[in-house]
């Protein structure tokens, strides 16, 4: 296989003139700023935000690319993965026309991402053990098929993808292979980062919400080769990443070595939860995890659902998902929420 991105952009992406913001304009240091119509006087807060945030967020980019070990140049910043996932549908796939394929049960985005772009969506079911079925993925392509996103740790059953099916695909499909990441830190799988250079159409996606903690402030990543990351900085809007979320993130990629001790605690507080569960006559499988949540089959995913409502426990009932069926997702907490749901859990009448 030979992979040319020409061959799967999109003619009118490729033609694009994109916006020159003031901040790509002047890149410098000076003593007044008159370009960007900004308010001069500041911000009504205790500090000021009245500057529009560098439109590639480089400084942190520079700091990832140190934990990462990938050049800033392939790494694209994004308000959330998402928006890296809808600009990956708006940059290759034609409305009407193209389609992609993704592999449930996975992350809800790609379908909605797909249905939002009019792209159309092909369905191939992982196996019973939540594995690639790499001959009906491979029935499935067609000479419009653009894209094929795999979740690795899987949301929502939480086990990794077999390393070489991935490989698989890579090597042999002539469009984008999506890895979304988000739940790395958590598994024993090693990233497919370090795969860029060897996957001209490989695209990483990862975030910060997860392992870092900074959900609340939509900092997503997408890693690919330098051609790709080109496109991302066409398409996205001038200033996608606030001033806010970049100067928090670049506090935070500060402190890897905290990160790491909550990350050791919480696979502790995993196993631990397991154990637990595996008491209770209303559990019937806990699937193998290498994520930050464990997806648990019962006998009542409803009524078990209804009944931590109650309690004020909110874990996700995945009852309707596909090869989910009468299975709960409990994302690992704090060893005093943990047992808090255990305790609850024990009085609770099947």
């Amino acid at each position: 296989m030979s992979f040319n991105i020409d061959n799967i952009i999109r003619e009118n992406i490729k033609k694009l003139k994109p916006y020159s913001s003031a901040r790509d304009e002047f890149k410098g240091e000076a003593s007044v700023y008159l370009d960007a119509n900004e308010n001069a006087y500041g911000s009504p807060l205790e500090r000021n935000f009245h500057r529009y945030p560098d439109p590639m967020a480089y400084a942190v980019k520079l700091e990832l690319s140190k934990i990462k070990g990938v050049p800033p140049r392939n790494i694209f910043l994004g308000n959330g993965s998402d928006e890296a996932i809808d600009i990956l549908f708006r940059s290759f796939c034609n409305p009407g026309t193209d389609n992609v394929i993704i592999v449930p049960p996975t992350y809800g985005m790609y379908e909605v991402s797909a249905n939002i772009n009019d792209i159309s969506l092909k369905r191939v079911n992982l196996t019973a053990d939540y594995q690639l079925d790499l001959d009906s993925i491979a029935a499935a392509i067609d000479e419009h098929t653009k894209m094929i996103f795999i979740c690795s740790p899987n949301n929502p059953t939480g086990n990794s993808i077999r390393r070489e099916d991935i490989e698989t695909l890579l090597a042999n499909f002539n469009g984008l292979v999506v890895v979304d990441e988000a739940y790395i830190n958590f598994s024993r799988q090693k990233s497919f980062i370090q795969e860029l250079t060897e996957y001209s159409n490989l695209v990483v996606l990862q975030t910060l919400s997860k392992a870092w903690g900074l959900a609340g402030l939509r900092v997503g990543m997408a890693f690919a080769s330098e051609e790709i990351i080109e496109i991302f900085n066409k398409v996205k809007p001038p200033y996608n990443l606030n001033e806010a979320s970049q100067e928090l993130a670049l506090a935070a990629l500060k402190n890897v070595n905290q990160v790491n001790e909550w990350i050791k605690e919480l696979l502790k507080e995993r196993d631990s939860l397991v154990l637990a569960l595996k008491n209770f006559d209303f559990v019937l499988d806990i699937y193998p995890s290498d994520a930050n949540f464990i997806l648990v089959k019962t006998t009542d995913a409803n009524g078990i659902y209804n009944y931590l409502v109650e309690q004020g426990i909110i874990i996700r009932n995945r009852n309707k998902v596909e090869l989910c069926e009468g299975c709960v997702r409990i994302t690992i907490g704090t060893p005093e929420e943990n047992n808090t749901l255990i305790d609850s859990l024990k009085s609770y009448k099947a």
